[in-house]
């Protein structure tokens, strides 16, 4: 029993690693691959050298990320055989067919534009090289269809029937847009579009504080402040909606992510809290009286289901649940105040002159991907101990190996990741701060010549 309890965690564990680092460059590459678009559009429209040259940095940051992202996501698929055998036995009737869609209709759209988006500038016109941007990004957010999908079925399962313990699908059109799907998939999608303009303000930010590149930088500020506040305001309402979701198909991760212990009307919004799941309360709570009961439900005595009304085995990490859904919205709050003052002060034309705001942008380059893994880890250990909400525990989901292999491969997937994903971040990094390599003569569109893209490093 205990090799079988050592098994899960170091399984739950590796699965947790690899799909840390998966998730981060998806979120980045789809929101990337839409801002390509726009500066590629931009420069078609205008002929300003400034685009193009922001296009050539960050089409060399997005080579980076869609490669990262495609290798951690085949290692990944590699673990359900490996680890989670079960798992992809009783489900394979329903996920494979979801993830053999992603395959047929993304990555191959993907992987036969992206040759052209990065190597055909001098072989195709400069319209036909746009249209292949073009599709590199809507193959993103198609991807992103299938991937969630598929996770929320796993979350709130539909469409499907169940013999001997084996999943099969009776109705594809509810299994995919099961009843978490539409939720899951707005919120993500706006999260990795926030993701990506934060970055580009922080790298905005940075060079105006050192005083590099100033026009490609004042370029992305405008771009980029005005879409956050937008993106962060329309998160703020997904996110609520994606909540009331949660409080009727998944009551128990709800109860986990507000710390509510006892079902109650009136449940008050808890600002701190020290869960407690050996004392089944909370300790040093911080409170708005009735605010979750009227977030959640639209009503300041609406009800809650407490933590109680479920057995202790049957109950999410409450701690973890609680913190890291704490963190993502902390963190969504903060990207919205950046959002609007940083538009304010570009409206003011007060911007580079307050440079705490610009050291503050800087900070707040990588929230997104804090946000992002925090969500993750809300949606996912939240689910918790099933691996198919309410069916299939995820203890039944393990493969049968013994934990000396797992713990073996756990060690060589942090080693091979610290080496390969360090690297490739460094080199982004180092993008990054050398700035837009703006060309000294650009063409313009209406000549008819095509850009000159250089995509080396």
């Amino acid at each position: 029993m205990a090799e079988s309890l050592d098994m899960l965690l170091l399984a739950r564990l590796q699965f947790a690693f690899t799909i840390s680092f998966h998730i981060i460059f998806p979120a980045f590459s789809i929101g990337l691959a839409s801002y390509l678009v726009m500066l590629e559009a931009l420069w078609l429209k205008t002929g300003r050298d400034t685009y193009m040259g922001l296009y050539r940095m960050w089409v060399k940051v997005f080579a980076v990320t869609f490669g990262m992202g495609v290798v951690s996501g085949l290692v990944m698929s590699y673990q359900f055989g490996t680890n989670w055998s079960l798992f992809s036995e009783q489900t394979g009737n329903v996920l494979g067919p979801l993830l053999g869609y992603e395959v047929l209709t993304a990555f191959f759209l993907e992987a036969s534009f992206l040759g052209i988006m990065l190597f055909g500038v001098n072989r195709v016109g400069r319209y036909m090289h746009f249209i292949a941007t073009t599709v590199v990004a809507i193959g993103t957010l198609i991807s992103a269809f299938w991937i969630l999908a598929a996770n929320s079925w796993m979350h709130t399962p539909a469409g499907y029937e169940l013999r001997d313990g084996v999943f099969y699908a009776t109705d594809w059109l509810e299994v995919i847009f099961n009843p978490s799907f539409p939720y899951r998939f707005v919120h993500m999608v706006l999260a990795a579009y926030l993701t990506t303009s934060l970055v580009v303000a922080a790298v905005a930010a940075f060079h105006l504080l050192r005083g590099t590149h100033r026009e490609a930088a004042r370029t992305m500020m405008f771009m980029a402040l005005p879409f956050i506040t937008i993106v962060a305001t329309l998160q703020v309402i997904a996110g609520h909606e994606h909540g009331v979701n949660v409080h009727e198909y998944q009551p128990a991760k709800l109860a986990a992510m507000e710390g509510v212990w006892e079902t109650e009307r009136g449940a008050p919004l808890l600002l701190f809290a020290l869960p407690s799941e050996r004392d089944e309360r909370n300790h040093l709570e911080v409170k708005v009286p009735k605010m979750a009961s009227l977030v959640v439900t639209g009503e300041l005595d609406g009800e809650i289901r407490g933590l109680k009304e479920w057995p202790a085995d049957e109950r999410p990490p409450v701690a973890i649940v609680f913190w890291s859904f704490r963190v993502m919205v902390g963190l969504g709050l903060l990207m919205l105040g950046l959002g609007l003052v940083g538009s304010w002060l570009l409206k003011t034309g007060r911007l580079e002159s307050w440079r705490w705001f610009l050291r503050a942008t800087v900070a707040m380059g990588p929230s997104g991907f804090i946000a992002v893994l925090t969500g993750w880890i809300t949606a996912e250990v939240g689910r918790q101990p099933y691996t198919v909400y309410g069916l299939l525990r995820t203890a039944d989901s393990v493969s049968p190996v013994t934990a000396g292999a797992v713990g073996m491969s756990l060690i060589v997937f942090i080693f091979v990741y610290g080496v390969v994903f360090s690297a490739g971040t460094y080199y982004m990094l180092r993008l990054m701060a050398q700035g837009p390599d703006t060309p000294e003569e650009s063409p313009a569109p209406a000549d008819g010549n095509s850009p000159q893209l250089a995509t080396e490093g």
